[in-house]
C-alpha cells in the first residue's frame, strides 16, 4: 500500500499510487442504459487517469489558477469530479463541491460564503448556477465541462499564490447542516483526506482492506465525505477501485453490485429495508460482496440483512468534520445493538455530560472525540470557514464535541442512541431544523414555526413542521399545508421541505421564549395520528 506522513499531498499520493498500480481499475461507472452518461459503463485505470489528470492540470495552471483558488464543481456523482479534484488539489486548488438538489437560494449562499475563483458545471446544469448567480453577490466565472475540450479556461480575479500545496493546504470545503441554521464550510486538508484513507485501509479485523484486490461500491453521492475522501482514498492508496453509481435505486443495487465485482458496499441506514422490501433474486446470492461498510441499521433487522445476503453490515460512526471511522469490525461483533466500535490508539473517545464531565458506563452522554491528549485536532477537519467562534466552542475543553448522544458498555464498545440536537437525519442527508424554521418564519402567514424529526419506516427520519398560523381562523386547511410546502420546496434542497405540516394553536417556550420542542406533543403520543396533520410526502417525490 502506499504509505504516507502529514507532510504527504494528494497530488504526491496519486502519482505514487498511478505508478504501482497502473494497470489496475481506479474508477468504474457500472452500466445503466438509462443514465445520460456511460450508459454501458466504464473503467479508468490508474494510468489513464494520469494522463487525465495532468491534461487537466496544464489546463487549469495555463489559466492560472494554482494555490489558495476554490473551485466549485456541480459535476453529480460522474468520475469527472475526482479526475477535476485530483488535478485541481495536485495545483493546490481547494475544490468546493456543490450538492445539485440545491435550489438558487442556497447555491447563492455557496457561492457568497466560499467565494469560489471558478464553478465548473455540467451543461445541464448550467440554468441552476446562472440562476444562483443572479442573486449572489459573489460574482466567479462559470466553465461548462462539456466545452472544456474547445474553449479556454476563464482566467481567476486573482493570481495565485506562490508555492506547492503541502500537508495543511486546504484540498475541500464541504458543507454541512449545523444547528444554527446555514451550513457551515468544513475546511479538509490534504493531510485530513489521506489521512482517513489511510486509517480505512488499516482497520483492519472483518473490514480487512486487500492490497490491490477491492472494488467498493458506493451508492452515495460526491459532494459528501463519504463517497469522495472516505472510500476514495482508501481505495487510492491501497489499489482498489471506486465504483461510482449515479445514486441509491434498490431496483438496481443487485444488478450493479454483481455485474461491477464489488467486494466491498457501502450502505446507509435507509438502504437496508429498501433492498429487503425487493423481491428475492438470484443475483442477491451472486455476488462477491466480503462486507457492507455503513451506518444506521435498525437493529431488528441487522441479522435479517446478513442472513439473507451473507456478509456482514459493519457499523461506524464518523462525521464529516472527522472521518475516521470508529467501527465494529472486530469479532465478536455485537450484532443489532448499534455498536459501532472502540476507542483506538489514533482515536480518543469519550462520553461526557452536559458539564463536560466524563459519565460511568452505561449512562448516555455526548460522544466527544480527538486524536489524543498530545495532540487533539490532528488529522481532525482544520476548522468551520471564517467561522472561529463556532470551532472554538466545538473544541472547548481539549475534545471535539459531537452532539451525538451515546453509551459505552464496560467492555468499552460504543452504542449509538440518538441523533444531534435539531438535526433530521433523512435517508442520510443531515437537515438543520433551524434553516426550515428560519425559512418558514419569512411566509407571510406564519407567526412562529418549529421543525423536528418523526420516525419514518423508510428514510430513517422524516421533516415535521409545526406552524403557527398569524391568523388561524379559517385557513388551517390543506390548501394552507401545500401552500406552505411549496414554499419551502422552491427554496430549499427537496428533501429539506416538510413532509408533514401541522397547525399548532401556539408553541411552548420558555421564561426566556426558547422554543421547548419536547411539549409540543403529549408525552409517548405518536404525531402522526392527530387531528388535522397533513402528509405531505409524496409531494417530495423528485
Amino acid at each position: 500500500m502506499i504509505e504516507i506522513d502529514d507532510a504527504t499531498t494528494i497530488g504526491q499520493a496519486f502519482f505514487e499510487a498511478c505508478a504501482r498500480y497502473a494497470t489496475h481499475s481506479l474508477l468504474a461507472v457500472p452500466a445503466n442504459p438509462a443514465r445520460a452518461y456511460d450508459p454501458e459503463g466504464r473503467e479508468i485505470t490508474y494510468a489513464e487517469a494520469t494522463d487525465t489528470v495532468r491534461g487537466l492540470m496544464a489546463q487549469y495552471r495555463a489559466a492560472g489558477y494554482g494555490l489558495g483558488h476554490r473551485v466549485g464543481l456541480l459535476l453529480e456523482s460522474r468520475p469527472e469530479h475526482m479526475l477535476h479534484k485530483l488535478a485541481l488539489n495536485s495545483l493546490g486548488v481547494c475544490c468546493v463541491p456543490i450538492n445539485p438538489d440545491y435550489r438558487p437560494r442556497e447555491l447563492a449562499y455557496l457561492v457568497d460564503h466560499a467565494r469560489v475563483d471558478l464553478v465548473v458545471v455540467l451543461a445541464s446544469r448550467l440554468e441552476a448556477v446562472q440562476a444562483a448567480l443572479a442573486i449572489s453577490q459573489h460574482q466567479p466565472p462559470v466553465c461548462v465541462l462539456e466545452a472544456l475540450a474547445d474553449a479556454p479556461l476563464p482566467a481567476p480575479a486573482t493570481p495565485a499564490q506562490a508555492g506547492e500545496p503541502v500537508g495543511d493546504t486546504p484540498a475541500s470545503i464541504l458543507y454541512t447542516s449545523g444547528t444554527t441554521g446555514q451550513p457551515k464550510g468544513c475546511v479538509l486538508s490534504h493531510t485530513y483526506e489521506l489521512a482517513a484513507g489511510h486509517w480505512y485501509a488499516h482497520q483492519g479485523g472483518l473490514g480487512t482492506v486487500r492490497e490491490g484486490q477491492e472494488r467498493l461500491y458506493n451508492p452515495l453521492p460526491l459532494f459528501h465525505v463519504n463517497a469522495s475522501i472516505l472510500s476514495f482514498y482508501c481505495m487510492l492508496l491501497s489499489g482498489g477501485c471506486q465504483v461510482q453509481t449515479d445514486r441509491f435505486q434498490p431496483s438496481r443495487w443487485w444488478a450493479e453490485v454483481v455485474q461491477s465485482r464489488a467486494t466491498i458496499v457501502h450502505y446507509l441506514g435507509v438502504v437496508v429495508p429498501m433492498l429487503l422490501n425487493q423481491p428475492q433474486s438470484p443475483l442477491e446470492r451472486a455476488h462477491c460482496v466480503r462486507f457492507g461498510y455503513g451506518a444506521g441499521v435498525e437493529p431488528q433487522l441487522h441479522a435479517t440483512f446478513e442472513a439473507r445476503y451473507g456478509f456482514p453490515l459493519l457499523e461506524l460512526w464518523g462525521m464529516t468534520e472527522m472521518v475516521r471511522p470508529l467501527c465494529d469490525c472486530h469479532a465478536p461483533r455485537q450484532v443489532g445493538t448499534r455498536a459501532f466500535g472502540r476507542a483506538r490508539p489514533g482515536l480518543d473517545a469519550c462520553v461526557m455530560d452536559e458539564a463536560g464531565q466524563v459519565l460511568p458506563d452505561g449512562t448516555p452522554g455526548e460522544l466527544v472525540i480527538r486524536h489524543s491528549a498530545a495532540t487533539p485536532r490532528r488529522h481532525f477537519f482544520s476548522g468551520y470557514l471564517d467561522n472561529p467562534e463556532a470551532t472554538a466552542d466545538a473544541w472547548r475543553g481539549g475534545w471535539f464535541h459531537t452532539g451525538d448522544v451515546v453509551q459505552r458498555g464496560e467492555d468499552g464498545m460504543l452504542h449509538f442512541m440518538d441523533r444531534r440536537k435539531n438535526i433530521i437525519r433523512r435517508s442520510g442527508e443531515n437537515i438543520a431544523a433551524a434553516e426550515v424554521e428560519a425559512l418558514l418564519l419569512t411566509h407571510p402567514l406564519v407567526a412562529n414555526a418549529a421543525v423536528m424529526a418523526l420516525p419514518d419506516e423508510v428514510r430513517e427520519e422524516e421533516v415535521l413542521a409545526c406552524v403557527v398560523l398569524k391568523q388561524a381562523q379559517g385557513q388551517e386547511t390543506a390548501d394552507t399545508a401545500r401552500a406552505l410546502f411549496d414554499f419551502c420546496h422552491q427554496q430549499l434542497a427537496y428533501y429539506k421541505a416538510p413532509g408533514w405540516l401541522w397547525f399548532a394553536p401556539e408553541i411552548p417556550t420558555t421564561g426566556t421564549q426558547k422554543i421547548q420542542k419536547h411539549r409540543i406533543f403529549p408525552e409517548g403520543s405518536d404525531p402522526r395520528t392527530l387531528p388535522g396533520m397533513h402528509d405531505l410526502r409524496a409531494l417530495k417525490k423528485r
